[in-house]
């Protein structure tokens, strides 16, 4: 029963986002992972 829930459910949330919508968020991902590995190379680079 909680299988074929999880699967509903799953199913419901990939139905409601479009392919616009997840290209953004990657795209965030991506801009928000890029930022933060910078400023740690940065906090690096300035400590020693």
């Amino acid at each position: 029963m909680f299988e074929s829930l999880d699967e509903h459910i799953k199913h419901d949330d990939e139905a409601e986002a479009s392919t616009k919508e997840r290209v953004v968020k990657y795209l965030v991902i991506g801009a928000i992972s890029v930022t933060l590995v910078t400023g740690i190379f940065a906090a690096v680079h300035f400590v020693n």
